[in-house]
């Protein structure tokens, strides 16, 4: 059975074991070392201290999955605006669930001050495109070789969407 929730303590080391595949093994993400268990818990933290959602997907006992929102960037001015991730366990891709956590995390960001949601993806990742398409963002940049991971340089693409508010 699949379900979400927000993320626990219990669930530190799969998020954790899941971000770290796409470290060492992927561009995905621009960090180049491994993090702990200790450095994802406090980055969880931050993100619950501020009452922003961290939601884990769960298939039976195992996360495999899980989406976040955190602040865009420190200055007040975008305090209405954040930063959208989601990471799937490899092996999760194509079934529909990234689409069901980003269902999840918008609707809890609908009932904060959060206005608008922004996405970094690194280029070219036509699923991740099309996923993000599909909930509706936009691509609204374009940044060419900003990174350099695994002996390339790599551009980066910002999506966003306006959420509605009541």
């Amino acid at each position: 059975m699949i379900t979400i929730r927000n993320v626990s303590a219990t669930d530190v080391t799969a998020v954790t074991r899941i971000y770290n595949e796409y470290i060492q093994k992927t561009a995905i993400t621009f960090e180049e070392l491994p993090v702990s268990v200790a450095e994802m818990q406090q980055r969880i933290d931050a993100v619950s201290t501020l009452s922003l959602p961290w939601l884990v997907l769960h298939n039976d006992d195992d996360v495999i999955g899980y989406a976040y929102a955190a602040p865009w960037k420190t200055r007040s001015a975008y305090r209405f605006t954040a930063e959208v991730t989601i990471y799937l366990a490899p092996d999760m891709h194509g079934n529909g669930y990234g689409k069901l956590l980003y269902e999840a995390l918008f609707k809890q960001l609908c009932s904060t001050e959060i206005r608008s949601c922004i996405s970094v993806i690194t280029l070219p990742n036509a699923a991740s495109v099309a996923l993000h398409e599909k909930m509706g963002m936009q691509k609204v940049a374009h940044f060419a070789q900003v990174g350099f991971k695994f002996g390339e340089w790599l551009d980066v693409g910002y999506w966003q969407i306006q959420l509605p508010k009541k």
